[in-house]
């Protein structure tokens, strides 16, 4: 560098170095509106910095009063801003008396006389208000008033409530959730109308202050869980909370295992009937998808569906449901161990059928499977991604064309391409997506183990499942109550569908407050006073 070059260089003294995201509002932390509108907006152009959408609005109050109001642009309904917030501050009619107001008179003539819309919030920390101011909210600044004045006048693009995309409804309730929380909390309140509904409010995340709502019907659930779920959600330090499933992974019990322990839905008929029952629900801003909590392992092949139809036929597709996930579980492994360790176990005639579909096969079995298992996730991971359109046409070609080719090669057997395919249809019949993955991911064990150790393997694998999910709790209840430990009134909604009047109990294992949800003795009057009014064979009465 030349001398010329360094003298023409403009001298800058030391860059003051910007403070960390979380730190920026501690370093604010003791500031107060003290009345001085031009100190408080000094104060926020330092904290928001560089704002291309930041608008800071200057008018008068009473043609006396110096005001501004601070908002972003993008954010915010004009019209509201315009008809509910200027316009009226504008228009109030200058007198003498009002031009020496302050302080808390002031504030009340300007809230009570002038403002038009609902949702008006005073504050006086100016962390709070650069925090509504953040949210979309118009803060207002009045020369001489005690508080600042904060309006909800935000406009966030939403869609209506329609049926959910992950959980297909037969029978029942056709809106979902999105991602507006004050909607989801309507569509809550729509179905539940008492006055014990109780929803806490807090915000998670040190960047993105997302809402998330907690809840619960008091006098129901217990008093410790509710206390449980909001410390655990309290400990949560991340720098932002995007979706509900962010929340998940911080507040279950075990972090290492396969399994669930929070279930969640997009289907409001749902979590109702899960608060009815003395669980939690948590409701994130942004995310259409809630959280039940404490969630067991029966919930996950259960659907609401099975309490609209009448319980005969709820029943039959709750066990083939449950028959179709054992089967996605164990099916690969025992076809593993008898072909490759046990085949005596085959009968002769399907035994001659299975060994001339694999005598051109040159891999063992148990690589055989694996390998159509890796293809298989695969091709259901490829058409989850790809568009709509087009997703359908490439699973029927994965399916039939990858298939065919791979038997006609002699890369793969007939029998192993059906019991792939039986699998694949089996785990699909699992209503939970996060509890149909760990599923999967047992398989993928199973299947190494019966390669190695035959069916001494397999039964070995599903005693470790077994004991580990015995181990699992969540929230302190057992992940498989009320199957271990057993409790007959709660067997009635777990394996089977009892009919509804025999399920005149909470579930036991949730300890709730309040036991009954059925009046005593109302099932015996329902079913002792059917009363047969238009019976041919009953005499009637002449009219």
């Amino acid at each position: 560098m030349t001398l010329w070059s360094r003298w023409m260089k403009p001298k800058s003294g030391p860059r003051k170095q910007p403070l960390p995201p979380d730190k920026v509002l501690q370093e604010y932390k003791s500031q107060k509106f003290d009345g001085h509108v031009k100190k408080a907006l000094r104060l926020i152009e330092e904290m928001l910095g560089e704002n291309d959408d930041l608008v800071i609005r200057d008018f008068r109050v009473c043609q006396t009063h110096d005001a501004a109001a601070a908002y972003f642009a993008n954010i915010v309904n004009r019209d509201t801003s315009n008809e509910n917030i200027f316009r009226p501050l504008m228009d109030m009619k200058p007198s003498a008396a009002r031009a020496r107001l302050r302080g808390r008179a002031l504030r009340e003539v300007i809230v009570k006389e002038a403002l038009h819309h609902e949702e008006v919030y005073l504050r006086t920390d100016m962390i709070e208000v650069i925090e509504d101011i953040m949210h979309g909210h118009t803060a207002v600044f009045v020369e001489g008033c005690d508080k600042v004045i904060v309006v909800d006048a935000r406009m966030v693009p939403h869609r209506t409530p329609e049926q959910p995309y992950t959980e297909q409804v037969i029978r029942g309730a056709r809106d979902g959730f999105v991602e507006q929380l004050s909607t989801n909390i309507t569509l809550l309140r729509y179905r539940l109308q008492t006055p014990n509904f109780r929803i806490k409010m807090m915000k998670i995340g040190r960047l993105s202050r997302t809402k998330v709502a907690v809840c619960y019907v008091e006098g129901l659930v217990r008093p410790a869980l509710v206390q449980e779920v909001l410390d655990r959600l309290k400990m949560i330090h991340v720098d932002g909370v995007l979706d509900a499933g962010t929340l998940e992974q911080f507040i279950e019990d075990n972090h290492w295992s396969p399994f669930p322990q929070v279930q969640n839905s997009e289907r409001p008929d749902k979590c109702v009937a899960s608060l009815l029952e003395g669980r939690i629900v948590i409701l994130t801003d942004g995310t259409p998808f809630s959280l039940i909590v404490p969630a067991v392992f029966v919930q996950f092949y259960q659907t609401m569906d099975d309490y609209s139809e009448r319980w005969l036929m709820a029943s039959l597709v709750r066990l083939v449901r449950l028959v179709a996930l054992i089967f996605s579980l164990v099916f690969p492994s025992i076809y593993v161990s008898i072909i490759a360790f046990n085949p005596e176990l085959i009968p002769t005639n399907f035994a001659v059928a299975v060994a001339g579909g694999r005598a051109g096969v040159p891999f063992p079995a148990v690589v055989e499977v694996l390998v159509m298992e890796i293809s298989m996730e695969v091709l259901r991971e490829a058409t989850l991604r790809l568009p709509q359109q087009v997703g359908g046409a490439l699973s029927i070609v994965g399916v039939l064309i990858v298939g065919q080719s791979a038997v006609a090669a002699g890369f793969a057997s007939p029998i192993t391409v059906v019991i792939i395919a039986l699998t694949t249809i089996g785990s699909f019949a699992t209503p939970a997506y996060n509890a149909a993955i760990a599923l999967r991911i047992l398989r993928f064990v199973l299947t190494i183990l019966a390669g190695f150790f035959g069916l001494y393997g397999v039964v070995v694998g599903l005693i470790l499942i077994s004991n580990h999910m015995l181990s699992l709790r969540s929230f302190g209840v057992p992940y498989l109550s009320p199957v271990v430990p057993m409790n007959m009134q709660g067997l009635k909604d777990a394996l089977m569908r009892a009919p509804l009047w025999w399920m005149w109990r909470r579930p036991q294992q949730l300890d709730p407050i309040d036991s009954r949800r059925l009046a005593p003795g109302a099932a015996r009057k329902l079913l002792s006073q059917n009363s047969n009014t238009l019976d041919p064979v009953k005499p009637r009465r002449l009219r």
